[in-house]
């Protein structure tokens, strides 16, 4: 199972704005040097992405951190939005990795519920050092019509929704009333993740992840859960 079916868009190129080097093909054609490059790529822009946002990055900028030249950078991408793209796609996947498939092996239920949370706790305490893109992304895109947002914009709903599925099972399993909104549920959970970015991270308050956590527990309780066991 998996929470990325085919969510992110293909940017088109031009032959004329976005020529191939000899000998390029399509991806699965590429080398295992290649696809080594590719990815060490990849994962330098995402750090600088991380830390000052897709729009910082550039073929010149990335070329300089990878000590590579503009064009061998350019010759994996093609165009900056499908460098951005690509960065996007390995922080989601990095996401499901981290956050999404661990908590399948807890019971479904209020049980995975609290361990999807959990983990996503566990990313942000470490994205509070450095950056999260789609909140980062968010601010950079909210009006920027285009194949980077809307890999952002698929992104976040995609996981937004195997939360909500999560939601549903627990109202199934009668470990929430059956009467709850799955998105109002949703969105007040994901309205802690964002206000614990802003008091630890822009506001540096102290004590602000333990709240986070009181809060989600609140959450659960006033839509119905059983408080926790000591």
């Amino acid at each position: 199972m998996s929470l990325t079916p085919h969510i992110f868009p293909t940017v088109p190129t031009s032959s004329a704005a976005a020529p191939k080097p000899r000998g390029a093909g399509a991806s699965h054609r590429a080398s295992p040097k290649g696809l080594q490059t590719k990815a060490h790529i990849i994962d330098a822009a995402l750090q600088l992405a991380m830390h000052n946002g897709l729009e910082s990055l550039s073929i010149g900028g990335l070329a300089e951190a990878t000590q590579m030249s503009k064009s061998g950078v350019f010759a994996h991408f093609g165009s900056r939005e499908e460098l951005q793209i690509s960065v996007i796609r390995e922080y989601h996947q990095r996401f499901e990795q981290e956050v999404f498939y661990p908590a399948l092996q807890a019971e479904r239920g209020l049980l995975r519920l609290r361990a999807l949370f959990d983990n996503w706790m566990k990313r942000t305490s470490v994205e509070l050092d450095s950056g999260c893109i789609y909140i980062s992304g968010a601010i950079e895109f909210h009006d920027n019509i285009g194949p980077v947002r809307d890999a952002l914009v698929n992104s976040v709903g995609t996981w937004h929704e195997a939360m909500r599925r999560s939601i549903t099972q627990c109202k199934e399993l009668g470990d929430l009333a059956a009467d709850v909104d799955e998105s109002q549920v949703l969105s007040e959970i994901h309205g802690l993740i964002l206000v614990l970015h802003y008091e630890a991270r822009f506001m540096r308050s102290s004590g602000a992840m333990q709240r986070a956590l009181a809060g989600f527990e609140s959450i659960l309780l006033r839509y119905g859960a059983q408080p926790l066991q000591a």
